[in-house]
């Protein structure tokens, strides 16, 4: 249940249109709702702004989908679950039959709110295998209520192809730059803009880049100011961080 539920919940019973008990009965699943395998946190729309989000690696498929049904039954707000498998989307889709699938980002959602709120993100990659982190990311920054502008495949390699893009990222409010091997792709994008830069490492490279760790180490070190790190392959995190980066922006 979001903070605009709770408000209309609330103004119908000062209203008399809804009577306590019945309010009382839409409000005892706050904070959470338990499935004996997991507890379904409602509470956490009213406190975050944003629903629970189900991290699926792990889960089986049963319980994604129960889980996705009970968190899309309880809110009108978007709702995510991320590392999913098409299999798992299938189940959904069963129990919430407004689910999507992105298979490059392997996210499920449902989109009940298309008109973005908040201002621009612009999700960078460094080479065309970073794209499902760089999806995650951007489609988790889409259902939070931002603009997205994607801007893929200008890795350090052939760094024209991001000077080229530069006036683009001047728009945005926040950056999110996507990148595996060496990692230098999110110093490159610090160094020319004045916006806050949140650097997603991947695990794509050969064997000395240690499945992201190279990556992560180089973005940690970076001597561009203003450039931030999340953890290897986590598109999910930076979308979910330039979001509530937006946010304040908007609140402004």
């Amino acid at each position: 249940m979001g903070p605009q539920e709770v408000r209309s919940l609330l103004e119908g019973v000062r209203t008399g249109q809804i009577q306590v008990n019945d309010a009382l009965e839409q409000l005892k699943q706050l904070p959470y709702d338990d499935l004996g395998y997991a507890k379904i946190d409602h509470h956490r729309h009213l406190r975050k702004g944003f629903p629970e989000v189900i991290f699926c690696q792990g889960k089986t498929t049963p319980q994604v989908a129960e889980i996705f049904q009970k968190l899309a039954n309880a809110s009108n707000a978007n709702i995510i679950a991320t590392r999913a498998s098409e299999e798992m989307f299938k189940a959904s889709q069963e129990l919430v039959p407004e689910a999507q699938y992105h298979p490059l980002a392997r996210m499920i959602y449902r989109r009940q709110i298309n008109t973005p709120q908040q201002g621009l993100v612009c999700v960078c990659s460094a080479g065309t295998a970073d794209l499902p982190v760089a999806e995650e990311a951007a489609l988790t920054s889409e259902l939070m209520g931002n603009r997205v502008e994607r801007i893929y495949d200008t890795g350090v390699a052939g760094i024209h192809r991001l000077l080229d893009q530069v006036h683009k990222l001047h728009q945005a409010n926040t950056i999110i730059v996507v990148a595996g091997m060496e990692g230098a792709l999110p110093s490159v994008v610090g160094g020319l803009v004045s916006k806050p830069v949140i650097a997603v490492p991947t695990s794509v490279g050969y064997g000395a880049s240690f499945h992201g760790l190279a990556a992560l180490l180089g973005m940690l070190n970076s001597c561009a100011s203003g450039v931030t790190v999340v953890n290897i392959d986590n598109g999910f995190g930076a979308g979910y961080a330039a979001s509530l980066i937006n946010r304040l922006v908007g609140d402004k």
